[in-house]
């Protein structure tokens, strides 16, 4: 995401990642990190909300879980946490470093 550092807010590590406010070209790099972020601080159920539309960005999210071989599981959210426009992830702990 360069170029964008006058406009760059600090994003929370909450847990919920809505990737309403970001470009799609950056939406991919912007998954990976945020998941990284959540790990290292112990957050392992995240929220991803993309949105319903065309499904161009859940494809996106999706295949960058797929990739991850720290991703537990992942699926659409239930209606109430959004439906099929959020994906839930579920994250495996960081191994403690000595």
């Amino acid at each position: 995401m360069e170029g964008d550092d006058e406009s760059a807010q600090p994003l929370p590590i909450d847990g919920v990642l809505d990737l309403h406010a970001f470009r799609p070209e950056d939406v991919a790099e912007l998954v990976q990190d945020y998941l990284d972020e959540c790990q290292r601080a112990g957050i392992l159920e995240v929220r991803i909300i993309h949105g319903k539309g065309k499904g161009t960005l859940r494809r996106t999210v999706h295949a960058g879980l797929e990739r991850r071989t720290d991703v537990v599981a992942f699926g659409l959210a239930p209606a109430e946490r959004g439906g099929w426009g959020a994906t839930l992830v579920t994250l495996r702990a960081r191994p403690s470093e000595p």
